[in-house]
């Protein structure tokens, strides 16, 4: 069996596309008279995963588990306490200003919010126009006729051109989001939780737009959400956060079909179930989930998990391969 140690992860494969090792982002508390730091919020701590090129791999966690500061760190949009984030061979963390920007046009990401993530007094002309102009992609001549090719990829029409933010739909605020992040042609992206603030019917839409632009143009992506049943549709592994920490990895259909973490277990018993009459065992969680200011010892779920035992307290556990892909972080479940 493989143990995903802090110190020692696994060798990267050849077709690792983002290669992400023993990663953490604290973020410091200040306060007293002299604004010193007092403390940190440890958001994400010694994560380690790998994707490779053209996978979807489904990130997933409550609200607070750390899932969008991954998302943020791994393109640099937030600078990493420590660890390796390994793009395509290259140590993002160690790339000068001028070297990284030629790596911010392989990798893009859809953000969270499709209205705060648009500039509302530009026209949508202007804001696809933006990222062709800094990465020089096309004569200004031909980048009107890229745009409308933008638009067009994501079920939209030139008609919209002259138009701002706030005349959309927010379900066509998010297509328009999308087409910005395909704008320069990326290898890589990153989907934060992007049909959240979406109507249900409208979910289903992105989200299949989102599979069709994956197939058409090969894409690696990161897929982070709460709404599990979502990502099962869309990923083909899926990791599992708490608290910052990775309590469990594998293939989706391993994952929803045989979950081993306590956590996984809980998470997928409260999705809905679309028949009435299927009987389901529901795990319900006690209490709230812990700050990440002051985490719990061991494993940071012993204080909701219904199997913990004394030694929970004392031992941090390393995702350990149970069967091939499958990792768990538990010292009860995995062997």
């Amino acid at each position: 069996m493989t143990d995903l140690a802090p110190d020692a992860p696994l060798e990267k494969p050849r077709d690792v596309l983002l290669h992400v090792i023993n990663l953490k982002k604290y973020f410091p508390i200040r306060g007293g008279i002299l604004n010193r730091v007092v403390g940190a919020v440890k958001a994400v701590n010694d994560v380690s995963f790998d994707i490779t090129r053209g996978e979807v791999v489904g990130l997933v966690g409550e609200s607070g588990s750390g899932k969008t500061t991954v998302g943020r760190t791994v393109l640099k949009l937030e600078k990493p306490t420590s660890g390796t984030v390994d793009f395509d061979g290259a140590d993002l963390n160690r790339l000068t200003p001028p070297m990284l920007r030629s790596y911010r046009k392989r990798m893009q990401i859809v953000f969270q919010d499709p209205y705060a993530s648009l500039n509302p007094r530009e026209k949508i002309r202007t804001v696809l126009g933006h990222a062709l102009a800094v990465h020089r992609i096309g004569t200004p001549a031909d980048r009107e006729e890229r745009i409308v090719a933008l638009l067009e990829q994501v079920g939209l029409t030139g008609d919209y051109l002259d138009r701002f933010p706030h005349e959309f739909s927010g379900g066509q605020r998010q297509r328009i989001g999308i087409a910005r992040a395909l704008a320069v042609e990326p290898e890589f992206i990153v989907a934060d939780e992007p049909v959240s603030a979406l109507d249900v019917s409208i979910q289903a839409q992105v989200v299949n737009l989102l599979s069709d632009l994956k197939d058409k143009f090969n894409l690696t992506m990161l897929f982070i959400a709460h709404d599990l049943a979502v990502v099962e549709h869309i990923s083909d592994r899926v990791i599992v956060m708490y608290l910052g920490r990775i309590m469990e990895i594998a293939p989706t259909a391993a994952l929803y079909g045989r979950p081993n973490h306590p956590y996984t277990k809980a998470l997928l018993s409260a999705v809905p179930n679309p028949d009435p009459g299927a009987k389901k065992d529901r795990i319900i969680l006690t209490g709230d989930i812990p700050s990440p200011i002051n985490p719990p010892s061991g494993c940071v779920f012993r204080t909701r998990c219904p199997m913990a035992i004394a030694d929970c307290a004392n031992i941090v556990p390393v995702p350990k391969e149970i069967a091939p892909g499958h990792f768990s972080a538990c010292i009860r479940t995995a062997p």
